[in-house]
């Protein structure tokens, strides 16, 4: 689960000046679009237009005026059902004519606080005029003039509603009903040759790569080493971690000698011939969010053991260990994933293994880190904004979102909300693939309320796969793929794509998305409200002050949400779902760059304080929040490097139970750019023990 906290982002429709577009592609931005931008998005309806347009026009230089008659024509097309006074009606969403939305870039204003300004601003938050102050942001942001003042047609949709969808092909249906150890059996049978051996005998100094778990399962089977030994290799990596100055600790809570037993009956497993799967032995980090006993859930708290007791495994642990995977403790995270860095100052902030003064990314910031390092070959991590997708773009790993429902939420502490899910971080695609197998299977009530179709996983074995791959159409929205903080970005993901219609005869397929900016904004109402009834009993009982100061910054804002915003926000989840759905109609998937930046630099002074930078933010979780809000399947997959050479992610959108296509398609991307993989800075070659 990942939020940040929009109270100073300034929309570039606000009238306070021109647009002043920061993070696109240089060179890129139509003057056109420079214009259109400063407009609402085409689907609502104002009050006064003529007016609104020449403020703006009059500060546009003479170039731009031949647009004016378009414009305004457009303008008095869009305001046919005028409400007078404050209230705004937005047109059905049925009614919205996409050839007149423009893409709207952000402009944002925002502070950067940490420390003794950070503090400060927390006490005014939290004082009595803490709610003056949050009025007065929320209005200029437009939130109360979207959620309070404008009439959205369509009724609420409270969690993600999908319609029936085409079954997918080249693929190999799972019960999700049957046992773990089955499915990954199954899982294992879809993959393409592979040859460890070959591997194991290469000269891993010549070239980097990841092991793969088939590798480790490779080692095991032919006495090459022992999960035992494994252990020793990653118990000693951990106390080289916990003795760093600053601490960099990746795992907040950790036992060696119950990685130890764990081990050694793996180890005995083996000896005896009878592993339980192919998992038997992997080494995998649990989120501080995930119930993993016999550890605490403390969600990066320092508190939340006093309070939430864990009394048993979360159901998708339980399916890992069954399988016989080595839990190796709880890893550290955003405090209650309210974050987008990883930035913790409870127990210290996960670097990032490519560059140890840049973050990790968040919330999930220590399962990507401790993938990254090589220390493990998975891990889980929530995600409820983008919370496995940042941090493994900005960390150079795989990280997977399933279809809301999926994957059963019990034992979570984000287990009631209507946007989250569990997924795996890992070093390859395949190994999503089989950690994903393992941990699939909706609850009970979600098989009732949203009827998921039968799991798959695309046949990477058959002959037909590369069939099923040319026939898929990807759906790009160029102005938003393009306005990223680095040209590097939006240039490494636009050559795959070319790389895969050269290759696969992928077809990309250009598309329009309506209402971004509304899209952001029930997403923080949504998760926030959703957040806030679950903390607020500790809250009201006294654990504020035990909250980091920039949790403390989200919960004043999400405190002012009211009853009347959520249902508001649960409307424009449906009209930004039809959108999308119509999309889903011509492609199979959409695809966007996974971040608007590469990892950001770690601040020295938010190590101790925590910090609150929207602009960061923004730009971490501009492309992710549309696969919560509405459910989908999502994956990030790295695809290169920045000039500074810092991992760069993909992101691959799928329709509703769609999981395969999305791998499927991560795959071929991951063969593209197969070489040349950068060695992260802080990598431990814990099969060979170089």
């Amino acid at each position: 689960m990942l939020i940040y906290c929009q109270l100073f982002i300034f929309q570039s429709s606000h009238l306070e000046g021109l647009p002043e577009k920061k993070h696109h592609r240089r060179g890129q931005l139509p003057q056109q679009n420079k214009c259109v931008a400063s407009l609402s998005s085409a689907a609502c309806v104002d009050h006064q237009p003529v007016l609104y347009l020449n403020k703006i026009l009059t500060r546009l230089p003479d170039s731009f005026y031949h647009f004016q008659r378009t414009l305004t024509s457009s303008v008095f097309i869009s305001y046919d059902r005028i409400k007078m006074g404050k209230k705004k009606v937005m047109l059905p969403a049925k009614e919205v004519d996409l050839a007149t939305v423009k893409y709207q870039y952000e402009k944002i204003e925002a502070p950067h606080l940490t420390g003794f300004w950070l503090k400060l601003f927390v006490k005014l938050l939290e004082s009595s005029f803490g709610s003056l102050i949050i009025s007065r942001l929320k209005k200029e942001n437009k939130m109360v003039e979207m959620l309070r003042n404008t009439v959205i047609p369509e009724p609420p949709m409270f969690k993600p509603e999908f319609p029936p969808q085409e079954s997918e092909t080249g693929v190999v249906l799972l019960d999700e009903d049957g046992k773990a150890e089955e499915r990954v059996a199954l899982a294992l049978k879809c993959l393409p040759d592979y040859d460890p051996s070959t591997n194991w005998s290469t000269d891993s100094s010549t070239s980097f790569r990841y092991w793969k778990i088939r590798d480790y399962a490779h080692a095991y089977r032919s006495k090459l080493t022992t999960p035992s030994i494994i252990a020793e290799r990653f118990i000693s990596a951990m106390d080289e971690f916990n003795n760093k100055k600053p601490p960099t600790p990746l795992l907040i809570s950790y036992d060696p000698e119950h990685i130890r037993k764990q081990a050694a009956a793996s180890t005995k497993r083996f000896e005896e011939g009878n592993p339980l799967s192919i998992l038997d032995g992997i080494f995998m980090a649990i989120k501080d969010d995930i119930d993993c006993s016999p550890y605490p859930s403390n969600g990066g708290t320092t508190f939340f053991h006093e309070i939430r007791l864990v009394e048993k495994d979360a159901v998708s642990v339980s399916r890992l260990r069954c399988c016989g995977v080595i839990l190796v403790g709880k890893a550290n995270m955003h405090e209650l994933g309210l974050g987008t860095t990883g930035n913790n100052p409870n127990y210290g902030t996960a670097r990032n293994p490519h560059d140890p003064e840049r973050y990790t990314g968040g919330s999930s910031s220590g399962p990507a880190a401790i993938v990254a390092a090589g220390l493990c070959s998975a891990a889980l991590g929530t995600d409820g904004g983008g919370s496995v997708r940042i941090p493994s773009s900005l960390c150079g790993v795989v990280g997977l979102k399933s279809t809301y429902g999926r994957t059963d939420m019990t034992g979570a502490i984000c287990d009631s909300g209507t946007v989250e899910i569990i997924g795996p971080i890992t070093s390859t695609v395949e190994d999503a693939i089989l950690v994903y197998a393992t941990i699939l299977g909706s609850s009970a009530a979600e098989k009732i309320a949203l009827k998921p179709s039968v799991p798959c996983l695309p046949d990477l074995a058959s002959h037909e796969s590369s069939k099923a791959l040319g026939s898929l159409k990807l759906g790009k929205y160029t102005e938003w793929f393009n306005d990223v903080f680095s040209t590097d970005i939006a240039n490494k993901c636009e050559d795959v794509l070319n790389r895969l219609s050269e290759t696969y005869g992928c077809k990309a397929v250009e598309i329009i998305i309506p209402e971004l900016h509304e899209m952001r904004m029930a997403h923080i109402v949504s998760i926030g409200s959703e957040s806030l009834c679950g903390l607020t009993p500790d809250f009201e009982d006294g654990k504020r002050v035990e909250f980091t100061h920039d949790t403390r910054t989200n919960l004043a804002l999400f405190r002012s949400f009211t009853a009347s915003d959520y249902v508001a926000a649960q409307c424009l989840r449906r009209r930004i779902m039809h959108y999308h759905m119509e999309i889903f109609k011509e492609v199979d998937v959409i695809v966007t760059p996974t971040t608007g930046m590469t990892a950001p630099i770690i601040p020295p002074a938010a190590l101790k304080s925590g910090e609150t930078d929207l602009q960061v933010s923004a730009n971490l979780m501009r492309f992710v929040i549309s696969a919560n809000l509405l459910g989908f399947p999502a994956i990030s997959v790295p695809v290169g490097y920045d000039k500074q050479g810092l991992p760069i992610g993909l992101q691959i959108i799928g329709r509703p139970w769609c999981e395969a296509s999305i791998l499927r398609l991560a795959a071929a991307v991951e063969e593209l750019c197969t070489t040349p993989r950068k060695k992260p800075m802080q990598f431990y070659d814990m099969l060979k023990g170089n």
